[in-house]
């Protein structure tokens, strides 16, 4: 059996944790067992490749007798012994162990191939479930920072304001620098009703943000429907805010309604959607591209790729937008890509986010779990979007009021000072309506009177200085315009090349 160098270093990391002889619990890989699939040179997870993810119980016991007298495996047993039997205090065994399996992780440098002990697999798993308590985002490990990919719709912290590419740097004034994702992650969980505090870095923000987000369930509802009018035609909009367990489900089901109910035309928002199962976004895709290109194509470490196909003949009758924006990532971008190159559809908003690998949880028996990057994902054309993201075929942003950040104000802001938090409450004011003059940050007499008109129509004292009060209702105002949809140039953009 040809055995990779990757593979080794996982291999070692089960034989110290399990013994040449432990149990292992199986997987499944990510491809249904009826999915139509080309391969072009061999299987994909052919155990001559040593991917030890896709081996039999039996081959995977095989494999760790084979390797359990291997040079490899006797200096990590060495090095385990020589720790716990001389060091000057006493040692947990546990934690040397997990240590060395974390320390063989680290050496990837990759933020998606992660270890996770038997407490954080358990709340791990609540992402993919019915609901879980905390603040509703989904983050990732980008340049060693935890990174909010994007906040989950209607959550506490959609609310509170975070964004994507916001990165936590501090819980409850505690540094999260050092830890992994998913110690990150329990920190920032928590019970309903309790508060957590975040300080944050934003690009283009010089000084870090505190935000307070009160923790609440987070229900895992992935799919909302609407029904808009287009020169008196009716548009169905479909909403995927994650790909969940009953994700396709739910949308076949939001789609077979839409049509009874005579839709002309759909829109297929995807903007802020984080990702999630592999499998729940094929099925989505097979709805609407035929069969003559592939769904998505799967590559391995050797190069070799696999293709997966629809059984769909013909493309629907009637025409599809897909909206996205830089919180799209993963298998929203899957799903952006099909639809553009095998389905010629037109995609409306920004840049995605560019996540073009998939993981696999290898359950290590005892309840915890090694999640490994074992494939890429490439588009219809063979498109590696990694790190790059997909560009829209019509480009769209939103008005500059939807990019200012919570106003943060340690002492009030007035006439002649000079700084980002001044351009960011400039911008609200002139997204609310009032002329500031300007908004490049300097506090003019301008932006005082624009202040005093806002403080006047919001039952303020008109000051014509931004404190915490008239921030907070500064805040306030530009959360009712960004919820208006007559202020969503992205959907309206969308409606309008439907029919082009």
């Amino acid at each position: 059996m040809n055995i990779k160098p990757r593979s080794i270093a996982l291999l070692m990391a089960l034989a110290v944790l399990l013994g040449a002889a432990g149990s292992y619990i199986g997987i499944e890989y990510f491809a249904s067992s009826d999915q139509k699939t080309e391969e072009k040179s061999g299987q994909i997870a052919n155990a001559d490749q040593g991917n030890f993810a896709s081996l039999s119980e039996e081959e995977r016991k095989k494999l760790l007798e084979d390797m359990a007298g291997s040079k490899e495996l006797k200096k990590i047993s060495q090095a385990y012994g020589i720790i716990k039997d001389n060091y000057v205090s006493e040692v947990n065994k546990d934690e040397l162990i997990e240590g060395a399996i974390q320390g063989m992780l680290d050496t990837l440098e990759d933020p998606y191939s992660v270890y996770m002990d038997k407490e954080t697999m358990e709340q791990f798993n609540q992402s993919i479930e019915s609901s879980f308590e905390g603040i509703g985002a989904e983050v990732s490990m980008v340049n060693d920072k935890v990174t909010i990919v994007a906040p989950i719709k209607g959550s506490p912290a959609e609310e509170a304001g975070l964004k994507p590419n916001d990165q936590i740097i501090k819980v409850d004034g505690e540094s999260v620098k050092g830890l992994d994702l998913y110690e990150a992650v329990l920190k920032i969980r928590g019970e309903k009703g309790t508060e957590v505090s975040l300080q944050v870095e934003r690009p283009g923000v010089s000084e870090p943000l505190n935000i307070k987000i009160t923790r609440d369930d987070i229900p895992l509802e992935t799919v909302y429907t609407d029904t808009k009018k287009v020169d008196g035609k009716n548009v169905g909009v479909i909403e995927i805010t994650s790909f969940s367990e009953k994700t396709s489900e739910e949308f076949t089901q939001a789609l077979e309604k839409l049509e009874k109910e005579g839709m002309e035309g759909l829109v297929i928002d995807v903007r802020g959607n984080p990702g999630g199962l592999f499998t729940d976004v094929q099925e989505i895709l097979k709805e609407f591209i035929p069969d003559d290109k592939p769904i998505v194509q799967v590559e391995d470490r050797k190069g070799e790729k696999s293709r997966y196909f629809s059984d769909t003949k013909e493309k629907k009758d009637y025409p599809v937008t897909v909206l996205m924006d830089e919180g799209s990532a993963s298998a929203s971008e899957i799903l952006a890509a099909t639809m553009h190159e095998a389905g010629g559809y037109d995609l409306v908003g920004t840049k995605s986010f560019g996540k073009g690998t998939v993981q696999q949880a290898i359950p290590m028996g005892d309840g915890s779990t090694i999640k490994l990057t074992l494939f890429k994902w490439l588009t219809p054309d063979g498109n590696w979007i990694h790190e790059k993201g997909i560009e829209p075929t019509v480009k769209v942003e939103q008005p500059d009021y939807f990019y200012t950040n919570p106003v943060e104000v340690k002492k009030p802001l007035k006439v002649n000072d000079n700084n980002e938090k001044v351009k960011n409450v400039q911008k609200m004011l002139k997204g609310l309506g009032y002329d500031p003059g300007r908004t490049d940050g300097y506090f003019s007499k301008a932006t005082e009177d624009a202040v005093k008109a806002f403080q006047a129509d919001a039952g303020l004292s008109t000051t014509g200085e931004v404190d915490e009060k008239t921030g907070g209702k500064l805040e306030e105002g530009i959360i009712k315009e960004v919820r208006d949809e007559d202020n969503d140039r992205q959907m309206k953009k969308a409606l309008e090349v439907l029919f082009k």
